[in-house]
């Protein structure tokens, strides 16, 4: 059975090499949220593996506090944080089910390429909505693997899990995940999705 930080923290290196497979998609989420950041927010970002898209909205806010399970991949962002001279961003080792903070604390959550590597994905969503302030924002960027021919996936990713190779992956479709969000107390402000395999970039505000 794979252990999900010792998986991570083999690939790490190797994660923080890989390019990014969507440049220009990339760009157009970043310039999504940087638009709605002001100086004084405080972010949390869970799943933040190597650091790259909290070091990019660094300069725009008050602070991050970026966390991901894996040190090895945190051990990367810290480096990265220090060559670029960035010092509002603390990095943290910690599980997003067992991450303490009082309900309220933040303007923003993000949660990129993670939502489907979460059990329980309908958990972590309303814990953000309760860590939210009123009228936060909860921003996230997710692969939604149902009903986009991936159908074969269901079946060799049991085994390559068991044999180490591969971390927990959920299904879901889009329609699934909208309606999660929804269910947890948000309205959808962005819904974009550059292609019919590409993941799903949403903005949701707390009512």
């Amino acid at each position: 059975m794979t252990d999900t930080a010792g998986f991570w923290n083999r690939h790490a290196e190797g994660y923080a090499r890989r390019p990014v497979g969507d440049q220009a998609a990339y760009e157009y989420k970043l310039a999504q949220t940087r638009a709605r950041l002001s100086p004084e927010m405080k972010l949390l970002e869970i799943g933040c593996g190597t650091g790259t898209t909290a070091l990019h909205h660094a300069p725009h806010v008050a602070h991050i506090r970026a966390t991901d399970i894996s040190p090895k991949m945190l051990e990367i962002a810290r480096r990265k944080a220090d060559a670029a001279g960035i010092g509002n961003v603390s990095f943290e080792t910690a599980d997003f089910d067992s991450l303490e903070a009082a309900d309220a604390t933040y303007d923003m959550v993000m949660a990129h390429s993670i939502l489907h590597l979460l059990p329980k994905r309908r958990d972590a969503i309303a814990k953000a909505a309760r860590l939210l302030k009123p009228g936060g924002l909860f921003v996230t960027s997710t692969p939604c693997l149902a009903g986009i021919r991936t159908g074969w996936l269901r079946f060799v990713l049991p085994p390559a899990r068991w044999l180490g190779f591969v971390p927990w992956v959920g299904f879901f479709t889009v329609e699934t995940l909208l309606d999660d969000i929804a269910a947890a107390g948000f309205e959808i402000e962005e819904n974009w999705q550059p292609g019919p395999a590409k993941a799903v970039f949403l903005i949701a505000r707390k009512r």
